[in-house]
């Protein structure tokens, strides 16, 4: 599924059927086929990718590389250094590159690099808030749908009984449908609803529900980074707004 979506979009952003052929190494009667339908034919869910080789070695790996932090730069472990003391100490069979690829993935993910936060036109910013409300005398708690465009401060909201995956989708569709519009990306948060699974290299594995919905709207999804709520200020400024302003009596 996750194929589908990543060529599905690349065709929509203006790849030609033959380059996506070329570069996601499929058949372009396969390309043509993905551009036919927002979600496969007879889609099953299938099982994640593994690495047998380096899994059972990853705790120890991380173990060193997490004691490297106390010890000076150039005393630290280098991915040649990983590679041999597996090799010596712990039987490791697999290639060096597979241990390179690992340490270099770890280290992109952990550098942190802080810029001006710009919102260009046609992307937006999704999230779910929670209210005390009174419906018919009982008091419950509501959950709101928000979706936020920055570049215009146009925004939408919309209340429902739970934040599950069914409101997520129904409040976007609401919300296009109140625009007139589909935005081309949409920032997120790492809600269960939407992301099944981070896997070890950062990678998401999207919900099946969502990861539909966003092939059927060709929607670019992003998330924000875990505990990092500036990434997403403008809607979770939204989400205190719409609760002072649409949930006080």
């Amino acid at each position: 599924m996750e194929l589908y979506l990543r060529v599905r979009q690349a065709c929509a952003e203006g790849m030609s059927q033959r380059e996506a052929a070329r570069v996601f190494n499929v058949s372009r009667d396969t390309v043509r086929k993905m551009m036919s339908f927002s979600v496969p034919p007879g889609y099953r869910r299938t099982a994640e990718v593994r690495r047998p080789k380096l899994d059972p070695f990853i705790p120890i790996i991380e173990g060193w590389l997490e004691s490297d932090r106390t010890m000076p730069r150039k005393q630290r472990h280098t991915a040649k250094r990983v590679f041999d003391r597996l090799r010596e100490e712990c039987g490791f069979t697999g290639g060096y590159t597979i241990i390179k690829d690992y340490i270099r993935e770890r280290e992109r993910r952990g550098q942190e690099v802080f810029v001006p936060l710009s919102h260009p036109p046609g992307h937006a910013q999704a999230d779910f808030g929670e209210a005390l409300v009174r419906i018919g005398g009982v008091e419950q708690k509501a959950h709101f749908f928000v979706l936020d465009l920055p570049h215009s401060d146009a925004c939408y909201v919309r209340a429902y009984p739970a934040a599950v995956a069914e409101a997520w989708v129904d409040g976007h569709i609401h919300a296009f449908a109140f625009f007139g519009a589909v935005p081309q990306s949409v920032l997120y948060d790492n809600d269960r609803c939407l992301v099944a699974k981070i896997l070890p290299d950062g990678t998401r594995k999207r919900a099946s529900l969502f990861s539909g919905f966003l092939s059927h709207y060709l929607i670019r999804d992003r998330y924000g980074r875990p505990g990092k709520g500036n990434d997403k200020g403008n809607v979770e400024g939204l989400v205190g707004y719409s609760r002072r302003n649409f949930m006080v009596p």
